[in-house]
């Protein structure tokens, strides 16, 4: 007896190749793409331990946890680590990336997170490209959220190493992933004696045996069920068209911050300002004596697949997100989320307005 997840014929060089270059038409970049066969970490970890080594000044940028780990990585490869950190609730401005290179001129790697889905900002990344750009600094960027929800373009914006992956608003596997390569990035670690060598980390392995090799030989078997998930959310995008995607996420997200202030019970935005808002995932800052994670539990003790969460670490105590990406960024998971949040906030004895918030969704939508 076959069966459809089982059974399947070996995926060819030529489509894993046809895959990869759907994924570069969809950043609108000539650089090489490498499609990696792991969660997004691994080409996030694997980029940054390629071109980051002693000699390295890192101007890292903080806006979210993700900032953090790679400000680890890179004082793990060596690298003199320059940390930006700006309060979660805003986003980074190109004016503090250029103070920054006039304090530190000798800065030659930037480290960036686009969106950060865990605490709901995104990051002007075209303006600070510009800085980079002048500087010649090498751009590395995480577009694992943003993508989909937002254009995410590296030529366009001088992006190095642009990593994505596939399970936010891709609405595609969470076991695949892919970076986009820069000649100056293949440069850089081609001659750092530190970068992954014969290593599940290697990048410089992919080039040598997949990419030089004119994408005739895989250099093993690829994970053929999340290629195939990830042809098929590609397939989506394309029909749907990346405008219409993008347009979606915003939409949810503009509906979500609406609703929630409209919602009232004390919930309000966690990111300051609505431009400074990412598309992907809207953060709510819990009113004073409750806790966030205990909110989100009785919400989805009414509706288990809303797509609701407290935040990750301290912040599982002040903030609630709702993660309007993919699949879920509709209409229906927008009202569904906000109802949900109002039942736990009447359950905790506040006040709320839930006719008035789904009024404000179906405004913002409008």
């Amino acid at each position: 007896m076959t069966h459809p997840f089982l059974d399947l014929a070996p995926l060819s060089a030529a489509r894993f190749a046809s895959i990869e270059d759907r994924v570069a038409r969809l950043l609108g970049t000539e650089q090489d793409v490498v499609i990696m066969q792991g969660e997004a970490l691994l080409p996030l970890e694997g980029a940054i331990r390629g071109t980051a080594g002693p000699g390295t000044v890192a101007l890292n940028v903080i806006t979210g946890p993700y900032g953090q780990t790679f400000g680890d990585w890179l004082r793990d490869c060596g690298a003199t680590v320059i940390d930006l950190a700006v309060p979660f609730h805003t986003a980074v401005t190109a004016a503090r990336i250029r103070e920054a290179f006039t304090e530190h001129p000798e800065i030659d790697f930037v480290s960036l997170v686009h969106a950060e889905a865990a605490t709901g900002n995104t990051n002007p990344v075209a303006e600070i490209g510009e800085v980079v750009k002048e500087r010649g600094a090498l751009f590395y960027l995480d577009a694992v959220a943003s993508v989909g929800a937002e254009p995410v373009l590296p030529d366009a914006w001088g992006v190095d190493l642009c990593v994505i992956g596939a399970q936010k608003a891709m609405g595609g596997p969470a076991g695949v992933s892919a970076v986009s390569v820069s000649e100056r990035a293949w440069a850089r670690m081609a001659a750092n004696p530190r970068a992954p060598r014969r290593s599940y980390l290697s990048l410089l392995d992919w080039k040598a045996r997949w990419i030089d090799g004119g994408r005739a030989a895989l250099p093993h078997a690829p994970a053929q069920l999340e290629m195939l998930a990830l042809e098929a959310c590609l397939e989506r995008i394309e029909a749907q068209g990346p405008a219409t995607v993008m347009r979606r996420h915003a939409t949810a997200a503009a509906a979500t911050r609406a609703g929630a202030v409209a919602l009232g019970g004390g919930l309000e935005p966690y990111v300051h300002r609505a431009a400074e808002a990412a598309p992907v995932a809207t953060t709510l800052r819990v009113p004073a004596g409750l806790v966030a994670s205990e909110l989100v539990g009785r919400a989805l003790a009414v509706d288990p697949a809303l797509p609701l969460a407290a935040g990750g670490g301290v912040l599982a105590k002040e903030m609630i997100r709702v993660n309007h990406y993919g699949v879920d960024a509709t209409r229906g998971a927008v009202r569904g989320s906000l109802v949900g949040l109002g039942h736990a906030l009447a359950g905790a004895g506040l006040d709320v307005d839930v006719a008035g918030a789904l009024r404000a969704v179906e405004e913002a939508w409008a």
